[in-house]
C-alpha cells in the first residue's frame, strides 16, 4: 500500500473517475448494442472498443485506490445514453467525454498544487488517454459530416 494518507479530495478525484469510467462502459455497451440493431456493424464493433477502453481505465482506477488502502467505490452511475441515430449517440459520447477530460485536467492540476506528483502523474496518464480518446470521438462525427458541437472551452483541453 502506497499511503495512508491521502488528501480526501484527491480520494474523491478517483472515486468520481471510477463513477465516470464505468458510466461509459455501460453507455458504450449499449451503444453497441443499439448499433448491432440498426445493422450498423461497424459502429457497433467501434462501440465494443471504447467499452474495452474505458474497463482498461476503471480498472487502473480500481488497482490505484487498492494500492492505496482505499475500497473503491463508484457511487453515481450515470444511465446509458440512448438516441435515435449514430450522430446522436456520438454528440452524447462527447459530453460524457470531454466531462472525464474536465475531471481529469482538474484532478492533474490540485495534485501537483499540493506537490502529490504521484497521483498528478495517475491522472496525467488518464488525461492524455482521455484527449485523445475525445479527439477520435470529434473525427468519427465529422466523418459522418456531423460537427460535434464543442464549445471553444471544451476544446481548450485539447
Amino acid at each position: 500500500m502506497r499511503n495512508a494518507r491521502i488528501h480526501p479530495r484527491t480520494l474523491g478525484y478517483l472515486g468520481r473517475a471510477l463513477s465516470l469510467e464505468l458510466s461509459a462502459v455501460q453507455q458504450y455497451m449499449t451503444q453497441a448494442s443499439l448499433a448491432e440493431a440498426w445493422e450498423l456493424p461497424d459502429a457497433a464493433r467501434r462501440f465494443r472498443e471504447e467499452t474495452v477502453e474505458e474497463m482498461h481505465h476503471a480498472q487502473r482506477i480500481i488497482q490505484r485506490m487498492l494500492a492505496d488502502g482505499v475500497a473503491p467505490n463508484a457511487s453515481q452511475l450515470r444511465p446509458a445514453g440512448v438516441a435515435r441515430s449514430l450522430p446522436e449517440l456520438l454528440r452524447q459520447d462527447m459530453d460524457l467525454e470531454l466531462e472525464i477530460v474536465g475531471l481529469y485536467a482538474d484532478a492533474v492540476q490540485f495534485c501537483r498544487r499540493i506537490g502529490d506528483g504521484d497521483h498528478g502523474d495517475f491522472f496525467a496518464g488518464l488525461l492524455e488517454e482521455e484527449r485523445h480518446h475525445a479527439q477520435e470521438m470529434e473525427a468519427w462525427l465529422a466523418s459522418l459530416g456531423v460537427p460535434s458541437n464543442s464549445t471553444g472551452a471544451e476544446r481548450a483541453y485539447f
